[in-house]
């Protein structure tokens, strides 16, 4: 295996742990509403088929509106970077003096002083794009985000409906290749082995514990289902005969 091969591989891999952080956040939302919604079924007592196209219309639906909403946002943050970006540009440009004195300031702060502190300033200072980025760092608390807010949305919707799916995969297998078996049941054992996988990934992204992520991801899903049995159950009785 040469060397540019594995350089490749490597670029590969950095890229998806790049993007992990919207595959966990959208995996997590994917997995909770579409479980959410084949329990409320359930609880309703309605038909397998029914409750599939409910759950399909959720996934795309849901799935659709938080890809754009991550989109958007990732959009908005990179927009609004790129505008104090511009003004930090034309105020050292156009009065340095002032700005000179604030990397002062910020490094003051820092413990800098003396003949030190007016090395770093002079340094700093005889950079532009450094000197850019520290205003943006240390006076404005900004950090440019460099992924591509398509592929933010896109990696959002991935995982949504890939682990979105995982509710649906026994109710969908059942309606073809019908089964004598629990269907809930074992969606409830696929979902909670996806909130588990999840929960790990989400363990790796935060770096916390990875029993106490995977607790969470699954009170969660766990929640959020009996509130929808229930509602479910409730509203059944009222509107179906």
């Amino acid at each position: 295996m040469n060397e540019s091969y594995l350089h490749q591989e490597s670029k590969y891999f950095k890229k998806l742990q790049e993007y992990l952080p919207e595959f966990v956040y959208g995996g997590i939302d994917g997995a909770v509403t579409t479980f959410a919604v084949v329990a409320g079924g359930f609880g309703a007592d309605l038909d397998p088929g029914i409750i599939i196209i409910l759950g399909f219309a959720n996934l795309l639906a849901d799935g659709f509106s938080m890809s754009v909403g991550a989109y958007l946002s990732s959009k908005s943050d990179n927009e609004n970077y790129k505008k104090h970006e511009q003004i930090e540009r034309w105020e050292i440009e156009n009065l340095p003096d002032t700005e000179r004195e604030e990397i002062a300031e910020i490094y003051r702060a820092k413990g800098f002083e003396g003949e030190l502190l007016e090395k770093v300033v002079d340094k700093i200072t005889s950079n532009k794009e450094l000197w850019v980025a520290e205003m943006m760092k240390d006076e404005l608390n900004l950090l440019e985000d460099e992924k591509s807010p398509f592929k933010t949305g896109l990696a959002t919707f991935i995982s949504f409906i890939i682990v979105g799916f995982i509710p649906l995969l026994v109710y969908l297998w059942t309606f073809f290749y019908p089964m004598d078996i629990n269907v809930f049941l074992w969606t409830s054992v696929l979902t909670g082995l996806a909130f588990v996988v999840v929960g790990v990934l989400k363990s790796i992204v935060n770096q916390t514990s990875v029993v106490k992520s995977v607790a969470e991801t699954l009170a969660l899903g766990v929640l959020a289902a009996v509130v929808a049995f229930y509602v479910g159950d409730i509203l059944e009785s009222f509107f179906i005969k």
